[in-house]
């Protein structure tokens, strides 16, 4: 129920039409749709609401997959809850929280278990619970509403993207994926190396598929470190089949058109529910959510309710 999701059940039902999906989630996003016809779990079998950290060996029986998305994702979220996203120590809170998962999936030795480690470019495209707090997402959203493009930095920090409903594609793969394939256990980056991208070449793109908008790079701006290229080879020699399909244009004009869908102008979208902090301070805020992204009790609502 975040952003990757429902672009994945879309797709697997459509490559998987009687599979039996089922959906766990606690439910943090429900509410942030931007689909116009219908909920996204309407696709699935069942959806189970439950906190993915008190997940019981009873709740994985039976099934022959899991897609494990559930994450308190990207560096101001990770940051801000960095106590429940993990407790070790390298680079960001977010990577920590990933690298700790991978080290003890490595770890297990569970006879007819194969794991992959899907490690995705910076996500961006069209989805029925769209967030704008990923860079292109942000660009689109910045030219539709303001009609300008704000590139904080000088613009020629790199960031690899890839589009979610690539990454649905991954995700099919890596659930079909024999060990005899990479191994039991395989972690790689997945993506594309023609979408190793400059965020100024981002900014540009977008302003050219929304005409009355302007790009504005702040050229004095220090030296960015989290610039980056990434090698996406061994996806390639792995699932030749599943490679990125989508193109920068062809993401901007999804989002694009997503958005001129459902009326989209609002000029402050970073205050809104759009971007997933904002979400989560005002679950806590209102008392929904205790400071560990626990979800309250009705009775503690309740009685938090009558104080205030």
């Amino acid at each position: 129920m975040g952003y990757v999701g429902p672009v994945v059940i879309r797709h697997l039902r459509s490559v998987m039409p009687s599979a039996f999906i089922v959906g766990y989630d606690s439910g943090f996003f429900a509410h942030c749709l931007t689909a116009t016809h219908e909920i996204p779990e309407r696709l699935l079998d069942v959806q189970r609401f439950g906190d993915v950290r008190a997940l019981t060996v009873s709740d994985l029986k039976g099934f022959d997959a899991v897609v494990h998305l559930a994450a308190v994702s990207n560096d101001p979220m990770g940051d801000r809850f960095e106590a429940v996203t993990d407790t070790l120590n390298p680079l960001t809170a977010y990577a920590r929280s990933k690298i700790a998962t991978e080290e003890s999936l490595r770890q297990l030795h569970l006879d007819g278990m194969t794991t992959t480690s899907l490690r995705f470019a910076t996500a961006c495209g069209m989805s029925d619970r769209l967030r704008l707090d990923l860079v292109l997402n942000d660009f689109v959203a910045s030219a539709l509403s303001s009609g300008e493009i704000n590139v904080l930095s000088d613009g020629t920090p790199w960031r690899p993207l890839i589009d979610v409903r690539d990454m649905a594609r991954a995700i099919e793969w890596a659930i079909s994926r024999p060990a005899e394939r990479g191994g039991k256990f395989l972690a790689l980056n997945v993506g594309s190396d023609t979408w190793n991208c400059q965020v100024r070449d981002l900014a540009y793109a977008v302003a050219a598929s929304a005409p009355r908008s302007t790009v504005s790079i702040n050229t004095a701006a220090p030296p960015d470190r989290r610039s980056y290229r990434i090698d996406f080879g061994l996806f390639l020699k792995l699932a030749p089949d599943h490679q990125p399909r989508e193109t920068l244009e062809s993401s901007i004009v999804s989002l694009r058109d997503g958005l001129q869908a459902i009326a989209f102008a609002d000029r402050n979208f970073r205050q809104s529910q759009l971007i997933r902090l904002n979400v989560l301070e005002r679950h806590i805020d209102e008392g929904r959510l205790d400071p560990d992204l626990n979800w309250r009790s009705r009775v503690a609502l309740k009685a938090t309710s009558s104080v205030t």
